[in-house]
């Protein structure tokens, strides 16, 4: 899954040893949603490899690829979401670029046939519209 967002709060990191005797360290952030109605999202980076990997920065807009976990503790469930990648930027306005160009090659000059040609307007039907049609329906309504 993935949300893309701006981060507003970098938590204090955690770290620890596990029951296996091996260090661990998660950082955690807040990232605010960029729609209508904000959202906001505390999510965690697991493992000093992918915390350097994927630093962050307060106001940045991000990218970020995660997976949800729920575990249960002593008749309680809590939830846990973990970021594997984290990108830069809002991938969505750079998925939209290429659409962004093809304006300009409309842009263009076309050839003098297609120009000379005449454009018809359409008009769309209404399917409710009961006078609408060529007529034919056996519908009784």
């Amino acid at each position: 899954m993935e949300v893309v967002g701006k981060i507003i709060q970098v938590l204090p990191a955690q770290e620890g040893v596990g029951r296996n005797g091996n260090p661990w360290k998660v950082q955690p952030y807040v990232l605010e949603t960029v729609e209508n109605y904000p959202r906001k999202v505390h999510f965690e980076v697991f493992g000093e490899d992918r915390i350097k990997a994927n630093p962050c920065d307060i106001d940045q807009l991000v990218t970020v690829s995660f997976d949800i976990e729920s575990r249960e503790f002593n008749g309680r469930w809590y939830t846990s979401i973990r970021a594997w990648k984290i990108q830069q930027g809002d991938m969505t306005q750079v998925a939209a670029q290429p659409a962004a160009a093809a304006p300009a090659a409309a842009a263009a000059p076309a050839p003098a046939a297609a120009a000379a040609a005449p454009v018809e307007p359409t008009v769309a039907l209404d399917p409710f519209d009961a006078t609408a049609g060529d007529g034919t329906s056996d519908l009784p309504f």
